[in-house]
């Protein structure tokens, strides 16, 4: 081979090396980057507000729930015989009786400034005149018939004087114990007075203090 011959071909090599190396040393195609989908938002999380507690206030008390029981009302007891009896001890031995005479027992008015149960005080009187030696006492039964005929109940008090008269002429009675209890109620007083049913006088009159037992 001639000189010229291997010079072509050394530069024929070193063409082709050179090829090669500068087709290796080429970057690669950068591919683009893909858009990388939106990941869907998770939304916060919902906070409640709390509710302050309101205390409870105590309603209305419906029907038929259980009241609370009040007290009951204090009550009076007098011991009306402590003065029932010397009040007709010292009537029985007034002058100007006549023995033997029908004596009619009204009811003790409450002239009180309180409330006072009276029916104890008028059968204290009508006890403590029991087995006397001057009068015959109307008898309840007797008194029952003549308060009916006049339109009054078995319990009416008169009230005065006069109508306490009137009921005396009714049964027959000569005499009338007429009766009050008057002052303050926590130490009343009985007052009474013997009145003579034809003539309105009265014969005798007293007081006495009563006690609370």
């Amino acid at each position: 081979m001639s000189k010229l011959s291997r010079y072509a071909f050394i530069a024929a090599v070193a063409v082709f090396l050179a090829g090669c190396v500068g087709h290796r040393e080429q970057p690669a195609p950068v591919e683009e980057a893909k858009p990388t989908p939106e990941q869907p938002q998770t939304p916060p999380p919902t906070t409640v507000p709390t509710v302050p507690t309101i205390p409870t206030q105590p309603g209305p008390i419906e029907n038929g729930a259980q009241q609370p029981q009040q007290p009951a009302p204090r009550v009076r007891h007098y011991d009306w015989n402590g003065a029932a009896q010397p009040l007709v001890s010292k009537m029985v031995q007034s002058e100007g009786i006549t023995a033997g005479s029908i004596l009619l027992v009204d009811n003790v008015n409450n002239r009180t400034n309180g409330s006072i149960n009276t029916t104890e005080a008028t059968a204290a009187l009508s006890n403590a005149l029991k087995g006397n030696s001057k009068f015959t006492l109307v008898s309840s039964q007797q008194l029952a018939v003549a308060k009916q005929q006049l339109g009054l109940s078995p319990q009416d008090s008169l009230g005065s004087r006069n109508k306490a008269m009137g009921l005396a002429r009714t049964v027959g009675a000569q005499y009338v114990l007429y009766s009050n209890a008057t002052g303050n109620a926590n130490a009343p007083t009985l007052s009474s007075q013997l009145m003579l049913v034809q003539t309105g006088e009265i014969i005798w009159s007293g007081k006495g203090a009563v006690t609370q037992q």
